[in-house]
């Protein structure tokens, strides 16, 4: 399915095109180089108000919808995985703050992140902790008024650089989700370096000893960090995640034609090769499919549709699996090239296999879609 974008949108679109062209893919790969993102590149995406980009516009953010949000993850995601995955931690934060925060949090917490004065981060694993969720071991302690947290979160994307976390901790044996600052007393970061891929995503493990914070900042109550604000975090980072996913298999379909007319081989063009052909062919369309399912998913969210959550686990399965041999066929087609760091396919390799990890691993959303898709069957022939 393809949707007819407004005009609205469509200016949008190569408003986000341009900026990526101009302002993100010249500094991609030597981000991944160093492992560090620029906080230029944060402040220039702050102005143009991409991080206020789900916030309300009464808090002085965007409030693009769902549709918008797609153009926005797959171009950002076009250029630069690491600097993406900034939005998804950040629009995590700004969401569990909009849906289930109190009036007093929302205004003192919105506006900040809607103008990136702050940037926020989502903490839920932990060193033994995956995706069994449910058994994390970070506790929370209220003593005096105040929450005191122990335990230790890792693979927190931005936890270097960010500002406002929201922390998953068992408090009186019930997940429960925090607001922590990074000032807090007993809160540290140590930066986790030498990933695989998403190497510019600023990744640290936040150690929290007796971690002083208000008591006002649990968000909820009691119990509700997994079933309510955890998995509204988790629906809303696998929907941007399959949009960026789209976004990289793009980048590999543009840099391997460009490559493919360019490179001569016995005398020809790459592109005369039947069996070039044959793996940009393949890309194209699973790239295409792809699009389409982030589309669909796009529409129902947009639309309040609650197989909304069923289709998004359905596009990012879908569109992290295939990268697997988009990104393979990008740097084959490159040759040795394709091994340097001079081009940015080998990047896009490395950053495609944690796309099948990231909110929620190949192998979980199998049983989640599987789960789902016999329930739904089963319903479907009672009705008969």
């Amino acid at each position: 399915m393809s949707i007819l974008l407004t005009t609205e949108q469509l200016v949008l679109k190569k408003h986000f095109r341009d900026f990526v062209d101009s302002e993100i893919i010249p500094i991609a790969n030597r981000q991944d180089e160093t492992e560090y993102l620029d906080n230029s590149i944060i402040e220039k995406m702050s102005a143009l108000g991409f991080l206020g980009a789900i916030i309300p516009s009464k808090y002085g953010g965007k409030e693009w919808d769902a549709v918008t949000l797609a153009l926005l993850h797959e171009e950002i995601g076009r250029g630069c995985a690491s600097i993406r995955s900034l939005l998804t931690v950040h629009e995590m934060v700004a969401l569990a703050i909009n849906r289930w925060g109190s009036d007093e949090q929302r205004e003192n917490w919105l506006p900040r992140l809607a103008t990136g004065d702050i940037i926020g981060a989502f903490a839920l694993s932990e060193p033994d902790t995956g995706s069994d969720a449910k058994s994390v071991q970070l506790t929370a302690v209220f003593e005096g008024g105040r929450f005191l947290l122990s335990g230790v979160k890792k693979w927190i994307t931005m936890g270097q650089i960010a500002n406002l976390f929201i922390i998953i901790a068992q408090y009186d044996n019930k997940p429960t989700a925090f607001l922590v600052e990074r000032q807090s007393e007993g809160l540290s970061a140590r930066p986790i370096k030498g990933l695989m891929g998403f190497r510019a995503s600023m990744g640290a493990e936040l150690l929290l000893d007796d971690c002083d914070i208000p008591g006002e900042n649990i968000i909820g109550s009691c119990g509700v960090g997994l079933s309510h604000i955890a998995q509204t975090c988790l629906d809303h980072g696998r929907f941007v995640v399959a949009c960026g996913c789209v976004g990289l298999a793009q980048a590999c379909l543009e840099d391997s034609v460009n490559y493919a007319r360019e490179r001569k081989q016995f005398g020809e063009r790459l592109s005369k090769n039947q069996l070039i052909q044959k793996m940009i062919a393949e890309m194209s369309v699973k790239t295409k499919a792809a699009r389409h399912l982030c589309q669909y998913a796009a529409l129902l969210r947009a639309s309040g549709d609650p197989n909304s959550i069923n289709e998004t686990l359905a596009a990012k399965y879908f569109a992290s699996t295939i990268l697997d041999k988009i990104t393979s066929d990008a740097v084959q087609i490159h040759g040795a090239n394709g091994c340097s760091s001079s081009y940015r396919v080998g990047r896009y390799y490395r950053d495609a296999k944690i796309y099948t990890i990231i909110e929620g691993t190949t192998q979980m959303h199998e049983l989640l879609i599987s789960k789902n898709t016999m329930l739904s069957i089963k319903r479907a022939q009672k009705v008969t």
